[in-house]
């Protein structure tokens, strides 16, 4: 036997003292490497166990930032944006990783900032809405709050980007977008988002679509006019009382021609009380819209009325006028 190894049987336990070791040993790398081997097989990623740096809770927050978040919220539902997002960052100065801090006050930048006329304060909230989704998709990468967060903010920006850079961030936002509605499909603002980015890319014009092509990589899949009405329709059932939702709906389908859909929704709309001045201004160009609609489709009936009228048939009841006993 070689020096080193004990005879059989020996005071110290079998895993350490001959063969015993060796098995010892391969046991425990089995169960160190086997779960990861498994994960391979099946083709999953075993769950973090270690949570999240900034992802708390409600519970896990002290009672004061759960004051100045229920109070921010009220804020935000009273329309009270500005008021609700300094109280959110009042909150990120103390905590600087509160992940519905930070996408709660990166949606009401770009709600502040959309109101704004001055193309260089509205870059301005922009820019800072896109701070603040970055730091909430650096905690949730796949959070679906963040992600459309993010996808707002871009939509936003490029609004204000130079063609090259606008078609860059169309490019970038299509995966936010779609993680968005796929994680958190209760949010009607991401089905929104959605829908108007699909409809943007599926119009694409040449110029766009040859630029894309070169530059991008090629035209963002997922473009399509009847996928964005789809988008848009399940904005409005979670949320039927928001004026831009049947605005937004009722144009697409008064460019494909639904012109009778377009009419429904914007009749609708009328019934929708304006609460807010934005509101006013949507609810304004809805009732501007509707009469439009609604001469194009009596035009159209119309023409089809006419189309359609059947010819009056001979008369064979008439007799036939004798023309030579006139001339007798």
């Amino acid at each position: 036997m070689p020096a080193g190894f004990p005879s059989w049987p020996c005071p110290t336990p079998p895993i350490r003292c001959g063969l015993g070791w060796v098995w010892g040993a391969l046991l425990a790398w089995v169960l160190a490497v086997g779960p990861a081997l498994g994960q391979k097989r099946t083709g999953t990623i075993a769950p973090r166990t270690r949570p999240e740096a900034g992802a708390s809770s409600p519970a896990a927050d002290p009672p004061a930032v759960r004051a100045k978040l229920f109070q921010a919220a009220t804020l935000a539902n009273n329309f009270k944006e500005s008021e609700a997002l300094a109280l959110y960052q009042d909150v990120l100065k103390t905590a600087p990783a509160h992940y519905v801090a930070l996408w709660q006050a990166s949606l009401l930048s770009v709600r502040i900032g959309s109101r704004y006329s001055d193309e260089t304060r509205k870059a301005a909230y922009f820019e800072a809405a896109r701070q603040y989704a970055d730091r909430a998709l650096l905690i949730r990468p796949e959070g679906g709050e963040s992600n459309y967060a993010v996808a707002l903010a871009l939509f936003n920006q490029a609004i204000l980007f130079r063609a090259g850079a606008r078609l860059a961030a169309f490019r970038d936002l299509r995966s936010h977008v779609y993680l968005a509605t796929e994680r958190r499909p209760d949010l009607p603002g991401a089905w929104q988002l959605l829908g108007r980015w699909q409809y943007r890319v599926a119009h694409y014009n040449l110029l766009e679509r040859v630029y894309s092509k070169l530059v991008l990589g090629g035209v963002p899949g997922g473009g399509d006019s009847r996928a964005a009405m789809e988008s848009l329709e399940k904005a409005r059932q979670l949320a039927p009382f928001n004026l831009q939702f049947c605005y937004d709906l009722a144009r697409m389908c008064r460019y494909q021609g639904r012109r009778r859909r377009a009419i429904e929704v914007l009749r609708e709309a009328e019934k929708i009380p304006a609460i807010t001045s934005e509101d006013l201004v949507v609810s304004r160009l809805c009732r501007q819209m509707l009469p439009i609609l609604l001469r194009a489709d009596a035009r159209r009936q119309k023409r089809l009325a006419r189309f359609l009228r059947p010819t009056a048939p001979p008369d064979s009841t008439r007799q036939p006028i004798d023309t030579a006993s006139k001339k007798e």
